[in-house]
């Protein structure tokens, strides 16, 4: 890779890293932002809610919005409508407001992720697509390592609204090197819900994405209210969630550079094996409290095995729609998505009416059910012969 390659790779993990660290700091601040906004927890939850369901809506029509519009242009739109939805976040006095401003960040996350494989492809090469990819995986996973552990340090030392504007000014400076170092990538002449139906209708497509929406939804159901779960811990204050916050994004960061590297050699094993791993994680997590050593090699587990299945789909993506990378991406998305709007809304129900315990015993479930159909849809794919990546190599 060229020096100006690898800086722009370096800006799409910077913009991933970032968006996911808007997207998720109400995990890591919802005690506080529960007693400022005046609200339960399970409703202040619900700001990851409805930044999901923006997303959900957004992610299939990016491509009809904004038919041909240059992808760089996006992607700096991008980061000007996420710094600008935190701003308004930190200022908002209540929570609908805060709920306003948050749907801006989903209308941004969603196109961002929508194009990123397109984006990565168009500055990597077709040929790097896997490392290319790796780069905003990496920048989720930091997030999860930096971001979100500091936005708590942050909170605890200020207030959470400091942390959102912080996050947001992060963002909107952001732009400028997104404008400098990306290459002008034009938008796919096909985009549109028409064809995402057509892809659809592939063998295995569905049931993969049933899946790929089952295994996200028992990550987020669990992850989503993973504060109150480690504060079940014994002794466990600010500073030990900060810590196990951080050793989740350590795992993750590990998880992304080992899977990256042998997803494409063992793709089947791996596919199965990630969302198996989250399952037996989120377990351990709720059913040994008290454990704290186990509960620690539990987040880390957790923090590697969901930071792989990042890869992993789009790894399936690229196997299944090589000829449709937007419209791949955007089925990504759309799964993602619609995962983390019933996950929050779902969890925050349980979680004030239930117990954790509770909210945690359903994401296992999904966690298996969903492991269970993405195997199954690997194998519908195969026997049908369709396996894009398989083909061309005959070519």
């Amino acid at each position: 890779m060229t020096a100006r390659v690898l800086l722009a790779l370096v800006v799409l993990m910077l913009t991933s890293f970032l968006l996911v660290t808007a997207e998720f700091l109400p995990n890591g601040m919802l005690t506080e932002m529960a007693v400022g906004l005046g609200v339960s927890p399970g409703a202040a939850g619900q700001t990851v809610t409805v930044t999901a369901f923006v997303g959900l809506v957004v992610a299939p029509f990016v491509g009809v919005l904004f038919p041909r519009l240059d992808r760089r242009t996006l992607l700096v739109g991008v980061s000007l409508a996420a710094g600008l939805s935190s701003v308004l976040a930190a200022l908002a006095p209540n929570l609908a407001l805060v709920l306003l401003a948050r749907l801006l960040l989903g209308a941004a996350i969603s196109s961002f992720w929508a194009m990123s494989i397109t984006v990565a492809a168009r500055v990597a090469g077709p040929e790097r697509l896997g490392r290319a990819v790796m780069f905003t995986s990496a920048g989720m996973s930091l997030a999860t390592v930096a971001g979100v552990p500091l936005g708590v340090v942050l909170s605890e030392a200020t207030d959470w609204r400091v942390t959102f504007a912080v996050v947001g000014a992060a963002s909107l400076l952001l732009a400028v090197p997104l404008r400098l170092l990306l290459p002008r990538v034009p938008a796919a002449p096909t985009s549109g819900v028409a064809l995402l139906v057509d892809t659809l209708r592939r063998p295995g497509v569905a049931l993969a994405l049933t899946g790929h929406v089952l295994v996200v939804l028992g990550h987020f159901a669990a992850y989503t209210y993973v504060r109150l779960a480690l504060e079940r811990v014994p002794g466990a204050g600010a500073d030990t969630v900060v810590l196990l916050l951080a050793l989740f994004g350590v795992g993750g960061l590990v998880g992304n550079l080992v899977v990256g590297l042998v997803v494409d050699r063992a793709y089947p094993l791996v596919s199965l094996a990630v969302p198996l791993a989250v399952a037996v994680s989120v377990a351990a997590v709720v059913a040994l409290p008290g454990a704290l050593p186990v509960v620690s090699a539990a987040v880390v587990l957790w923090g590697f095995a969901f930071a792989s299945w990042l890869i992993v789909i789009n790894a399936w993506a690229g196997r299944r729609t090589p000829d449709r990378l937007e419209a791949g991406g955007s089925l990504v998305v759309v799964g993602f998505q619609l995962a983390i709007v019933l996950a929050a809304g779902l969890g925050g129900l349980l979680v004030d009416h239930a117990g954790v315990v509770v909210d945690y015993a359903m994401a296992l479930v999904l966690l298996l059910v969903g492991t269970v159909l993405f195997g199954l849809s690997n194998r519908t794919s195969s026997s049908s012969g369709s396996d894009p990546v398989s083909a061309a190599s005959t070519r």
